[in-house]
């Protein structure tokens, strides 16, 4: 699989392909000492090699080899999770995506993804993103529940990217911090790869643009705790996680961005892609979709929240009320 990018500001190779493949330094090293990049057409093997504004970029991704390709494995595996679909027509699939289950394969992954099922299902899937992103046009983090948009035709998936590319689709989250915020808050902060830590991203001025905006909810019943709605302006990896890090605050169960866990037992963070607005590819008009909360969730809102206040105050109309009126 091949992929192509246009260089907009000057930059080392191996940094700009870092931030744009999502991949680990190492990952990217690799590829260009194998002779995989070329800038301008030409082969190049330096690690360092120094961009050039409106330069092109075409880097060639081997294929990985999935290692569950028996269906009966598959089938095996997805019986832990339940996946429920929200909406469906002959363009696009909308599910809510359970935690704990990663979205696409990558060199790290050993076990099948979302997309395995979406094969095994025999669901009509969009080509673009290649053989091992079917039908992906934007994904959650493993640990992640929630809404997400499959493309079903290539024409679907070109104008779902292209409205997630110009950010004029509305991506609503819910998550419990360990920590209420001060007030609400809008974050715009450049996110990066972690260059202490391959596995994380971190604030770094001149990396990637970013932008959150964070709404206070409801506090728990001790006030320990706070129920908060996050809206993306942006999609970076791990943005919610890193901008919520930046405040000093975390998400139950995120140990990867500074959670510290007390007694009690949970097995993912708390953050869930709650609601979307996007305008539909084919049809063109504005369609909204709720992915209700998961039920590990709900339990722990209904013994550490007051779920009534909770409950009225993310209806999809009132929460984009708030938000419209407190940013």
């Amino acid at each position: 699989m091949y992929k192509n990018f246009i260089v907009e500001k000057e930059d080392r190779l191996d940094k700009f392909l870092t931030q744009e493949l999502d991949s680990s330094r190492n990952q990217i090293l690799q590829l260009i000492k194998k002779e995989f990049v070329k800038v301008d057409g030409k082969i190049v093997n330096k690690n360092g090699f120094k961009l050039k504004a409106s330069q092109s970029i075409e880097v060639f991704l081997p294929q990985i080899e999935n290692n569950f390709k028996e269906d009966s494995q598959i089938i095996e595996f997805f019986k832990d999770f339940d996946i429920k679909i929200i909406y469906e027509d002959d363009d696009i699939l909308v599910l809510n995506k359970p935690a704990n289950l990663t979205v696409h394969e990558a060199s790290s992954t050993k076990e099948p993804t979302l997309v395995d099922w979406l094969k095994l299902k025999k669901i009509s899937l969009s080509t673009i993103s290649g053989d091992l992103r079917h039908g992906i046009v934007h994904r959650l983090d493993k640990g992640t529940s929630g809404i997400l948009t499959i493309a079903k035709t290539n024409e679907a998936h070109q104008a779902l990217a292209k409205q997630f590319e110009e950010r004029t689709v509305g991506r609503y989250y819910i998550a419990i911090i360990d920590l209420p915020l001060k007030n609400n808050i809008t974050v715009e902060k450049d996110i990066g790869r972690n260059p202490n830590n391959r596995l994380k991203m971190a604030v770094i001025d001149g990396a990637r643009y970013a932008k959150t905006s964070f709404l206070k909810i409801e506090s728990s019943l001790d006030e320990k705790l706070e129920f908060i709605a996050c809206k993306l302006f942006t999609g970076r990896t791990h943005q919610i996680r890193v901008h919520l890090n930046s405040l000093n605050r975390h998400i139950l169960g995120d140990s990867l961005y500074g959670y510290k866990p007390n007694s009690s037992k949970i097995n993912r963070f708390f953050l869930h892609a709650y609601f979307l607005e996007i305008i539909h590819p084919i049809k063109k008009t504005k369609v909204c979709f709720k992915a209700d909360i998961p039920q590990d969730l709900e339990d722990f809102i209904n013994n550490n929240f007051s779920k009534e206040k909770i409950d009225e105050k993310i209806d999809p109309n009132k929460l984009l009320d708030t938000f419209n009126s407190s940013f």
